[in-house]
């Protein structure tokens, strides 16, 4: 028994120093195991953090992998496509570090967010952010609900300029999770400032929150005083990222082909919309009743800030837009042609008939829109003022003549694009002399023969010629708007070559 006892013990402790096979082969397996459970969180991990580092740098450092997101038929070509010859024709993307992601939401009609959207590329384009295509004003006086790719053509404005500025049409999935959550900013930056503005202000807010939204863009960047690529930067984008869709520029092109059918033709940039007037307070003309209704429109909207207005004085000072009298009689004192087309580039016109009757008496050939197409030609059209505003600005840029009677936002940009186009013709009225010698006229204290040669005199230099901006310091909103004379970007053979 104590031999039996002392072999037994003897068994056991070899197998507690020398293993069965079996458990040496458990033991290989599991360490197996946990070396490729290891390996694959490891680079799981990694996959994750470049992923992270893909939305911070553009471009992407994995851009062209295969998603799990994708589809099973995008997955299997999303390596190695080949480059397209239009990719081939894009600018090569230009790479630096995203320090986060820009949001704007335009304010205004569609120039005054034209410009701004100019703006709002150079700005991104110094601050090195990502800019989300802005969003376009629905909240204002003329409520329309057009996106951006309504008016614009939005991989055109992409790629275009993808060789300053990296755009892209949303946020990424992370970011837009945290603007969900309320974790961005949002403010209206302050109005034109200089680049060092944003340097030193915009730019810390941007490296705190990752994604700042700047909820007012309207003249947010200084006329003058600007680097000359910046200023050369927001032409580009103007003259040639922010192309109208093919639906809007067909039907512009289709407008100019009827007119150029049938002789030269002048636009007529009339602004007598009701709007215009209540803005203004400018009533000359009206009845009591046209006045009052003015007026409480004027009072009914709380973001226009002026509500009590001297018409007279208004009017005296050269403040208010022309009437369709008065234009009439200027435009005849220029001496254009009775037989000219006129093109009018506006709203409906306050007044109707009773109002258009001096102009259409001395020149029976105004169209507008509405009288060369058909009302199927514009139906996707009604309602949507920006949308017929583009029809506008694409026919007025093509005009013989150009004549607005008020230096609006769309004035202005026209006028700043007709310069660039090669310094076309564009008569800048003289309202506060054309007033005061209108009323000499009308009093009979001024013959027609003087109040003709004293029009053309005052205006043979205002006609879109080659000037400088005037600059006022410290006045930038009496100072020459940098869209109406861009004087940095005219007459430039590398700019116009790069379009």
């Amino acid at each position: 028994m104590g031999c039996k006892a002392a072999a037994a013990m003897g068994l056991k402790a070899d197998k507690l120093r020398f293993p069965s096979v079996a458990a040496v082969a458990r033991s290989r397996m599991m360490r197996l195991w946990l070396l490729r459970a290891t390996t694959t969180v490891l680079l799981w991990t990694c996959l994750v953090q470049l992923t992270a580092v893909g939305e911070t740098w553009g471009p992407r450092v994995l851009r062209g992998w295969p998603s799990c997101r994708m589809a099973p038929e995008a997955r299997r070509f999303a390596i190695q496509l080949p480059v397209t010859e239009k990719e081939a024709a894009l600018p090569p993307k230009r790479i630096y570090r995203n320090n986060g992601y820009l949001m704007v939401s335009c304010n205004g009609g569609l120039n005054q967010m034209r410009a701004a959207i100019c703006d709002m590329v150079a700005i991104a384009r110094h601050l090195n952010v990502t800019l989300i295509v802005p969003e376009l004003d629905k909240t204002s006086f003329w409520n329309d609900p057009s996106e951006f790719q309504d008016i614009f053509d939005v991989e055109h404005f992409i790629n275009s300029l993808r060789g300053e500025v990296r755009i892209v049409r949303e946020l990424p999935p992370r970011m837009k999770r945290r603007v969900e959550l309320g974790m961005f900013h949002s403010m209206p930056p302050i109005s034109w400032s200089d680049i060092s503005y944003y340097h030193n202000q915009i730019l810390p807010l941007v490296h705190k929150h990752k994604v700042l939204h700047l909820n007012r863009t309207d003249a947010r960047l200084a006329n003058n005083g600007l680097p000359l690529d910046i200023q050369k930067l927001r032409c580009r984008v103007n003259y040639g990222s922010l192309k109208f869709t093919s639906q809007i520029e067909e039907l512009g092109r289709r407008v100019i082909r009827i007119l150029r059918k049938n002789g030269p033709f002048l636009v007529l940039h009339l602004r007598y919309e009701m709007d215009m007037l209540a803005f203004s307070g400018c009533t000359e003309g009206c009845t009591r009743e046209e006045a009052d209704e003015l007026t409480r429109m004027r009072y009914a909207y709380p973001w226009w800030k002026e509500k009590v207005i001297d018409s007279y004085v208004k009017r005296k000072d050269g403040l208010c837009p022309l009437t369709p009298e008065e234009i009439a009689l200027v435009l005849r004192a220029l001496d254009i042609d009775r037989s000219m087309q006129i093109y009018i580039a506006a709203g409906e016109i306050y007044g109707g008939k009773r109002r258009m009757a001096s102009l259409t008496s001395a020149y029976p050939n105004v169209v507008r829109k509405e009288t060369l197409l058909e009302p199927s030609d514009l139906r996707f059209f009604q309602n949507h003022s920006s949308q017929m505003a583009a029809l506008d600005y694409m026919v007025s840029l093509e005009s013989d003549i150009f004549v607005p009677t008020y230096d609006g936002n769309m004035a202005k940009v026209v006028e700043g694009h007709r310069r660039f186009m090669g310094f076309k013709k564009t008569i800048l009225l003289d309202r506060k002399l054309i007033v005061d010698l209108v009323d000499r006229y009308k009093s009979g204290s001024l013959p027609w023969d003087e109040f003709s040669t004293l029009i053309k005199s005052v205006h043979a230099n205002r006609m879109g010629s080659s000037s400088r901006r005037m600059v006022i310091l410290d006045k930038p909103k009496e100072e020459d708007y940098f869209y109406a004379n861009p004087q940095e970007c005219l007459r430039d053979p590398d700019l116009l070559r790069a379009w």
